[in-house]
């Protein structure tokens, strides 16, 4: 069962649909999972929670502005190209506060990874670690072609059908990522360099078969950041913990336990 938080975001108030999952002590360090650019807390299943639950830790999943429960976009809103600054900035500083999270890890995945690697670069001492599984830093080719052919599934091959389980407004979720990802402005949208500033620990995962980008995106943040443990994964596309979910959670185990 989820709940609702408000906040004050760019002058209004808007709605977080947020859940706990994995152990209830109180105490226990909290994982906090950001989900991919179509994602919502229901997409998630039941991943968080199982993995929580290795980790013996407390999980807190949620749905960014414009997914799942939380407030959809307005009818006239166009996410700006740096929308991923904007929610490792301002939402997720905003939710943990709210919630007093205090030094959590990260878990994101897609653009939930890169707005990971966001919040990291900017508030490097208030994170234990991050896991970043499938992140962009940079736009692709094979992202953007792959984002086109989601397009016209969605338009015409059923997958708004899908994806209306998992968000209140499903249009509000879609075209707010897939609009801005296939602007032609958001082609230069490269955070490359502002890696160099993260300090805490990291774990980059991507699949071999990744459809929405190449090895070149963690071999980036490894580049930027040295201490970063890159994980690359067989018979495995953009969605390493739906694809080799015992594989990925082993191998988050280790990490975790050596960070600390």
């Amino acid at each position: 069962m989820t709940s609702k938080l408000s906040l004050s975001w760019n002058t209004r108030r808007i709605d977080i649909e947020y859940t706990w999952v994995g152990v209830a002590a109180a105490d226990a360090p909290v994982m906090v999972f950001l989900h991919e650019g179509l994602g919502s807390v229901a997409m998630w299943k039941n991943f968080p929670d199982t993995l929580c639950q290795h980790l013996n830790m407390r999980g807190l999943v949620y749905s960014r502005p414009g997914y799942g429960a939380s407030t959809p976009r307005a009818i006239d809103e166009q996410w700006d190209v740096n929308f991923m600054h904007q929610q490792a900035t301002d939402i997720l500083p905003a939710l943990l506060q709210a919630l007093s999270i205090n030094r959590p890890w990260l878990f994101g995945h897609s653009d939930g990874g890169s707005i990971a690697l966001l919040f990291a670069a900017k508030f490097s001492e208030a994170l234990r670690g991050a896991i970043v599984i499938a992140p962009h830093i940079f736009v692709e080719d094979i992202s953007v072609n792959s984002i086109r052919g989601a397009r016209e599934a969605y338009l015409q091959h059923g997958l708004r059908e899908k994806l209306a389980r998992y968000h209140d407004d499903v249009d509000s979720a879609f075209f707010g990522w897939n609009d801005i990802w296939l602007s032609p402005a958001f082609r230069t949208w490269d955070i490359t360099s502002e890696l160099a500033a993260i300090r805490c620990s990291l774990f980059a995962v991507q699949g071999k078969q990744d459809e929405y980008g190449t090895m070149q995106q963690v071999h980036g943040i490894r580049n930027q950041c040295p201490q970063t443990q890159v994980l690359e994964l067989d018979a495995c596309g953009h969605s390493p913990h739906r694809d080799q979910p015992a594989q990925l959670i082993a191998a988050v185990k280790d990490f975790v336990l050596l960070a600390k």
